[in-house]
């Protein structure tokens, strides 16, 4: 890996609409195919926009018409906005490409921010992104009075928690004591290089994520730093830290090539 280079885009009042941080992207990423630039990580904020991975299921779109920007990543629809530091590390990576240890690599980076903040924070099996555990199964509380032995929302193909009012919403699920995500990934590999990365929530509007289906998870919601720390906790303050670890991570642990 080469030294790596951070770009600050946007934040805040300068937050970054969404189509033209993904032109810089493109255009960074084909410098970097070319040898131009080293490897790149863009950091900024976005203006409020939900954006759908190529496994997005219709029934996981917002279900009151709002627009949402289809793109080439994988994964499925989240929403990125203020109070949400986004990362968009492109780096290249060695061959065979290993997509899974870069998105490794990137959970890293988040839990370790995380850490810094004195928030202890994990990766769940068969889920990406960096997550808040919650209770055991037995302690949570029952939903909308039914017992956890049938929660519609993963045993009901037709129920939709987005109809049934604030105790399904994702933003509340550490009110349910359930599992979290404080970080979502959803990455790209093109030529060897990677576009796409990472969202850390630090301090947004977490009921956005209400009107959607986020990365296509039922039975679990979202979180942010300000959320589990119970204080603000800005994309400001966060971001010299995250930069650091992902400096760790993304320079000086250099990723072997996939085995086959």
């Amino acid at each position: 890996m080469s030294e790596l280079r951070f770009v600050r885009l946007g934040f805040g009042a300068d937050a970054v609409e969404y189509q033209e941080a993904w032109q810089e992207q493109r255009r960074v990423h084909a410098d970097r195919v070319a040898g131009a630039i080293p490897d790149t990580c863009l950091l900024l904020e976005h203006q409020p926009v939900f954006t759908a991975g190529r496994r997005t299921e219709p029934s996981e779109r917002p279900i009151d018409g709002t627009p949402v920007i289809d793109v080439d990543r994988g994964g499925k629809i989240t929403w990125h906005g203020p109070g949400q530091l986004i990362g968009y590390p492109i780096v290249e990576l060695p061959q065979p490409v290993d997509v899974i240890e870069h998105v490794r690599r990137l959970e890293e980076a988040m839990i370790r921010t995380c850490a810094d903040f004195g928030l202890e924070s994990t990766r769940i099996e068969g889920r990406s992104g960096a997550w808040v555990l919650g209770d055991p199964v037995e302690k949570r509380a029952a939903l909308g009075g039914l017992s956890l032995d049938f929660d519609p929302r993963i045993e009901d193909d037709e129920f939709d928690a987005r109809l049934s009012g604030p105790e399904y919403a994702p933003s509340n699920a550490g009110q349910r004591g359930e599992d979290r995500k404080l970080g979502a990934i959803g990455v790209r590999v093109a030529r060897g290089v990677t576009m796409h990365g990472f969202a850390l929530n630090c301090d947004p509007d977490n009921t956005w994520f209400d009107r959607i289906v986020p990365c296509g998870i039922r039975d679990a919601g979202v979180t942010s730093l300000s959320n589990e720390l119970g204080r603000p906790v800005t994309v400001a303050e966060v971001l010299p830290v995250a930069e650091k670890h992902l400096r760790e991570v993304l320079e000086t642990q250099k990723p072997l090539p996939r085995a086959v």
